[in-house]
């Protein structure tokens, strides 16, 4: 699911999940040294610069609340370092900072919603490489590190590998939604791998239930939520390079060890026993309303994979922890893949080098410029450091913990492929998949698509 159609979906529904009235850009809500911030390091921050009468400027996707809520992190760099931030959000920053790049105008810092973008702009000598350093400290300090510094590595116009972002804020995708009282009610236990989790899904049906709510529907984007089903089972089934080179392409679409995950997926969706309606329905079901049925009394489906933000799209009577909650997509026991995480990510590039803008890089290594935007709520980190405590909700806190546990990270396989693939041929594969393909036909037909942008 692209950032820019993320963004576009959500809308007034997910700032209206956000905190109202947030506090305005010079507030600082937070007083130094109290709670559990890690208020040393911000000290010692204070301590290394003073760059009074300096000014780091900013462009990236966060506008409105977020906007709000990332200018109070700003706000306690300003304060420890005497620098100004002029931060600016735009929902066309993908088109804004190549136009301002190219034209020698960009920002000192661009933060980009996705990765593709970043490596486009890197080859075409519009980033700067960060410093050396910075790669072995993601690695030491980031949960699953390494998979961070390979997603934000690219090839420069020199034609060699730098590291040209930082990961900030990580959105997470592994996560099946359910309800807590229909479990309850007929004594299922959450699973812990994946055999458990078909196990259970089994064990429903046996029992008269419907184990799945799904909806693959999205209007001009229909069929992206069965991506990403897809991507998370690559990553349970394949070790993260066979991922990697599926995404570039290095190993074809229609590759047995892709055809294997769509299959994988199918045996969820194409069982009408385990999805409401049956697979024909899941098809053209909305996504925004494919998780009702968790609500339903009695229940109309008892689980439902989605991303962190489809509460957005609860009923108004959802209470997390209550009526709905969630668990880790679990990984294959028998595979010995370890915990992967799928998701998204923004991260900072340096698009107009300055000693302010590698002090505000430095600023973002420190675990309070984390915390201060994870105690406002609708952020998620995989710094290593951060007081989990310190998370707005016990919702943010599960799902930070998640993040921690990860042993491998990767980024949504669409986001990252040309969009005539991830965010065209892919998605429409995948409904042909649930409707009437095979998964050999659809993944060769994805495959003749991408063949022809070579």
């Amino acid at each position: 699911m692209t950032a820019q159609i993320k963004r576009r979906i959500l809308g007034g529904a997910a700032v209206a999940a956000l905190l109202a009235g947030s506090a305005s850009a010079q507030d600082m809500p937070f007083a130094i040294g109290e709670g559990g911030f890690h208020w040393d390091g911000y000290t010692a921050f204070a301590d290394k610069f003073d760059l009074s009468g300096q000014t780091v400027t900013i462009t990236g996707p966060w506008t409105g609340n977020e906007k709000a809520k990332v200018d109070i992190m700003f706000r306690y760099f300003e304060e420890a370092t005497g620098a100004e931030v002029s931060y600016s959000g735009s929902d066309s920053f993908e088109q804004d900072i190549v136009i301002s790049a190219r034209a020698g105008t960009a920002p000192n810092l661009a933060v980009f919603p996705q990765p593709g973008l970043a490596a486009d702009m890197a080859k075409q000598g519009l980033l700067t490489p960060l410093p050396d350093e910075t790669a072995s400290w993601v690695a030491e300090n980031y949960a699953a590190g390494q998979s961070w510094v390979d997603l934000a590595t690219y090839e420069g116009e020199d034609g060699e590998d730098h590291l040209y972002g930082q990961f900030y804020r990580v959105d997470l995708k592994s996560l099946v939604w359910y309800s807590p009282i229909a479990f309850d009610e007929m004594g299922y236990e959450i699973p812990e791998s994946m055999e458990e989790l078909k196990e259970l899904t089994e064990q429903i049906v046996d029992d008269g239930g419907t184990p799945w709510c799904i909806g693959l529907g999205s209007g001009a984007a229909t069929g992206w939520p069965a991506t990403d089903w897809v991507e998370d089972l690559m990553l349970r089934l394949q070790p993260p390079e066979v991922y990697d080179d599926w995404v570039s392409n290095e190993i074809p679409f229609d590759d047995p060890k892709v055809v294997e995950a769509i299959d994988d997926f199918g045996w969820f969706v194409k069982t009408d026993d385990y999805v409401k309606g049956g697979s024909q329905v899941a098809a053209t079901t909305d996504f925004r309303d494919s998780p009702a049925g968790l609500f339903a009394v009695p229940p109309e489906c008892y689980m439902h994979r989605q991303a962190s933000f489809i509460p957005a799209f609860f009923p108004d009577n959802a209470e997390l922890g209550d009526n709905v909650d969630f668990f880790y997509f679990p990984a294959y026991e028998d595979k010995d893949l370890g915990t992967p995480v799928l998701g998204a990510g923004t991260l900072f590039s340096i698009t107009n080098p300055s000693e302010a803008t590698d002090a505000l890089l430095e600023w973002l290594k420190e675990p309070i410029a984390h915390e201060l935007w994870m105690a406002q709520d609708g952020f998620l980190t995989a710094h290593a450091g951060v007081n989990l405590d310190v998370y707005a909700t016990d919702a943010q806190r599960a799902m930070g913990e998640i993040i921690a546990d990860a042993t491998t990270f990767r980024y949504d396989a669409s986001d990252l492929m040309p969009s005539e693939i991830g965010a065209g041929a892919f998605w429409s594969g995948m409904v042909d998949f649930v409707t009437s393909e095979s998964a050999e036909d659809a993944a060769a037909a994805i495959q003749s698509r991408w063949d022809t942008l070579k």
